[in-house]
C-alpha cells in the first residue's frame, strides 16, 4: 500500500516538475480547416519509385538539391558541408562550404561544416549556393573556389538570417531565396514545424546593385521555390503547414500572394518544374488518412502540449515518429495534382526534398539519407 501511493506521489511530482521546466519553443496554434485528403484518384497509392536505384551509399548524405551545367555535369550538396560534382557515375568534392572536420556530417557541427541547400548554375557558369549557415555564395565549379555574396550574420533589412534554404535564378541573374526562419538553424528544423510561428521569409538579391530586399515576410517556414517558365510569379513552399504560395512578380498581380495548394498530403520542399511546364513537389514527410489523426494535425491546435513534447522528447527522436513513405507530386500551373509517385515502404527512397529532371532520369534528393535515389 504504502509502495503504491509512494510510486503515485513519485509520478505526480515527476509530472509537476517537466510542467515548470522552461520549454525549449513557444508555440502557436495551427488549425489544419480539413482532414489530409483521400488517398484516391492522382492520389491513389502506388509503387512508381520502388523501380528506382540508390547511387552513391554511404558517400553522399542528404543530396538536398541539384542543378547541372552544359555539358552534363550534375551538381549537389550534403549535411557535411561539401559540395559534389557527379560525371560519368563517379562523384567528386568540389569544396567545403565552413570547416573542414573529421565531425561534419553530425547534425551538432554543421554550424562549423555548413549546410548547403538550394544551388543553381548562373549564366556564367558559376554555382550559386545558399549555405544554410554562413549565407549565399558564388563557387566556381571547377577549382571550388568561394565569393560570399551576402551573410548570414548581415541578413536583409536587419534581421540576420538563420535557416537559408530555398534558391532560384532569373534568367537576367537576379537571386531569389528563402529564409525559412528568423529563430531556427537548420539543425533545429523540427522545432521550427512544431512552433508553427511563421518568421519565414522570401528575398531578393539583385546581382548589379548588389542590393537584397524582403518580398515577403510571415511565411510558416519558407522553404523550396522555383520560378514560373515565364518568371511572371514564383511559387513558394510553406512546409510546416502543408501549403504553397504564389505570388506574383509582374503584370496586374505584381506584389500579391494567394494560395496555391492547401491541404497537401504531406510537408512540400522543393519545387522543380519540368521539361513539360509542370511542378514537381518533393514530399519530405507524408500526411495521410488513417484511423488516428497525423501528429503535427493533432497537436496542432494546443501550443500547451506542444511545449510539453518538447521538453520530453528529444529532437533526435522525433524522426521515429515519421512514416518512410517515400512521395512525390506533379502538379499543373493552377494547382491541381496530375500524378503522384509513391514508395510505400521505403524501398528505395523517402523524405524526397527535390525531384530534378536531368538527361532523361528522375534525380530524388533528400535531407539526411545516406545515399541519392535515381528513377531511369
Amino acid at each position: 500500500m504504502f509502495l503504491k501511493y509512494g510510486c503515485s506521489s513519485a509520478l505526480i511530482g515527476i509530472i509537476i516538475a517537466i510542467y515548470f521546466l522552461p520549454s525549449p519553443i513557444d508555440p502557436e496554434p495551427f488549425i489544419f480547416e480539413r482532414p489530409p485528403p483521400a488517398l484516391v484518384g492522382p492520389l491513389l497509392v502506388n509503387t512508381k519509385l520502388s523501380r528506382g536505384q540508390r547511387l552513391f551509399e554511404g558517400l553522399l548524405k542528404g543530396p538536398e538539391s541539384f542543378t547541372a551545367d552544359e555539358t552534363g555535369n550534375l551538381y549537389t550538396g550534403t549535411v557535411d558541408g561539401k559540395l559534389w560534382r557527379i560525371k560519368d557515375g563517379q562523384a567528386s568534392i568540389i569544396t567545403q562550404m565552413g570547416q573542414n572536420l573529421s565531425e561534419c556530417g553530425s547534425m551538432d557541427f554543421e554550424p562549423s561544416c555548413g549546410r548547403p541547400h538550394g544551388i543553381r548554375m548562373d549564366q556564367d557558369g558559376y554555382l550559386i549556393v545558399a549555405d544554410s549557415y554562413f549565407g549565399l555564395y558564388k563557387v566556381h565549379p571547377q577549382t571550388g573556389e568561394k565569393s560570399l555574396i551576402l551573410s548570414n550574420q548581415k541578413g536583409v533589412d536587419g534581421i540576420p538570417f538563420k535557416f537559408l534554404n530555398g534558391l532560384e535564378l532569373t534568367r537576367n541573374g537576379t537571386i531569389y531565396f528563402t529564409d525559412s526562419s528568423s529563430k531556427w538553424g537548420r539543425r533545429h528544423h523540427r522545432y521550427e514545424v512544431i512552433e508553427t510561428n511563421h518568421l519565414g521569409r522570401l528575398l531578393e538579391y539583385n546581382p548589379v546593385t548588389k542590393t537584397a530586399r524582403t518580398l515577403l515576410d510571415g511565411l510558416y517556414m519558407a522553404n523550396g521555390i522555383v520560378l514560373s517558365p515565364q518568371e511572371d510569379y514564383i511559387l513558394i513552399a510553406e512546409t510546416s503547414i502543408c501549403r504553397i504560395l504564389r505570388y506574383w512578380l509582374t503584370g496586374d498581380k505584381a506584389g500579391i500572394k494567394e494560395v496555391f495548394m492547401d491541404n497537401m498530403p504531406g510537408y512540400p520542399d522543393n519545387i522543380r518544374i519540368s521539361n513539360t511546364g509542370t511542378y514537381r513537389v518533393g514530399i519530405t514527410t507524408t500526411r495521410f488518412p488513417g484511423f488516428f489523426t497525423p501528429f503535427l494535425d493533432a497537436i496542432g491546435p494546443y501550443p500547451a502540449l506542444k511545449r510539453f513534447i518538447a521538453k520530453v522528447i528529444p529532437l533526435s527522436a522525433f524522426g521515429a515518429l515519421l512514416r518512410k513513405h517515400g512521395l512525390f507530386l506533379e502538379v499543373s500551373d493552377r494547382g491541381e495534382i496530375l500524378e503522384s509517385f509513391h514508395d510505400p515502404d521505403g524501398s528505395v527512397t523517402w523524405a524526397i526534398s527535390d525531384v530534378y529532371e536531368h538527361n532523361g532520369k528522375l534525380y530524388l534528393g533528400n535531407t539526411d539519407l545516406p545515399f541519392l535515389a535515381v528513377i531511369h
